[in-house]
């Protein structure tokens, strides 16, 4: 299977752009033969806790028409955005995943919240699974990939690829992502793939380099630390 792992400079708060940037890259991603593409966290937004927390117009369901376009692509996506909880008044960190006919999959939740998300956002506590063309995936939103409990279910629920929206900045951030990842695949015998923002996001800036690593750790593919762009890999 041929997998794209993005990075992109979010619009803050701008739905509308950011899903267009999106889009865009989800097309060029399906021209080049990929059949899924995984996107940042809070991508759909950018990184902006507090603008985003404070305005549920800014929370996505996950049949809301503003991810349409996404939807229409012809690839599998994996879309970080905020969404309403159903029993609190603040939002989650969702991932939906859409198959390339535009339906949901599943919806993950995230379960670690980083530092400043605590205030803003409500945590989740089920770990994220789907199935397409045959393989198992599993699914984690940044800060939740630094748990070693998470990694041990993604190898004892027999996972096969494994996908991460997250946020890493310049400074150590480079040094944590060049670290984590490959050792989430060694650990847990997975594939892996990383989403990342590049430039400007929130009070961070995002270290790019986006990437698919083997499940010996290897990189077989990376992005640079400047562009929006995706890189891919044919994996499992």
């Amino acid at each position: 299977m041929r997998v794209a792992a993005a990075q992109l400079t979010c619009a803050p708060t701008d739905v509308r752009t950011n899903i267009g940037q999106m889009a865009r890259l989800a097309e060029r991603a399906a021209a080049d033969s990929a059949e899924l593409i995984v996107f940042p966290e809070l991508a759909v937004t950018g990184y902006e806790l507090a603008a985003t927390a404070a305005d549920a117009g800014l929370w996505l369901r996950a049949d809301d028409p503003r991810l349409d376009r996404l939807r229409a692509t012809g690839i599998a996506t994996v879309v970080n955005c905020a969404a309403p909880d159903l029993d609190g008044p603040h939002p989650v960190i969702a991932t939906y995943v859409y198959n390339a006919t535009g339906d949901l999959l599943t919806t993950y939740r995230k379960q670690h919240l980083f530092q400043q998300e605590q205030q803003f956002f409500t945590p989740a506590d089920k770990d994220g699974r789907f199935e397409l063309h045959g393989l198992r995936f599993s699914l984690a939103t940044c800060f939740d990939n630094h748990f070693p409990d998470l990694v041990d279910r993604i190898a004892d629920d027999g996972c096969d690829i494994h996908l991460a929206s997250a946020l890493y900045g310049t400074g150590p951030g480079l040094a944590e992502r060049a670290s984590t990842y490959p050792g989430i695949a060694r650990r847990a015998d997975v594939y892996v793939a990383l989403a990342n923002h590049v430039g400007p996001a929130g009070p961070i800036t995002g270290c790019g380099r986006a990437a698919l690593w083997g499940k010996d750790g290897t990189v077989l593919a990376e992005a640079d630390e400047q562009s929006s762009m995706f890189v891919v890999a044919d994996i499992g």
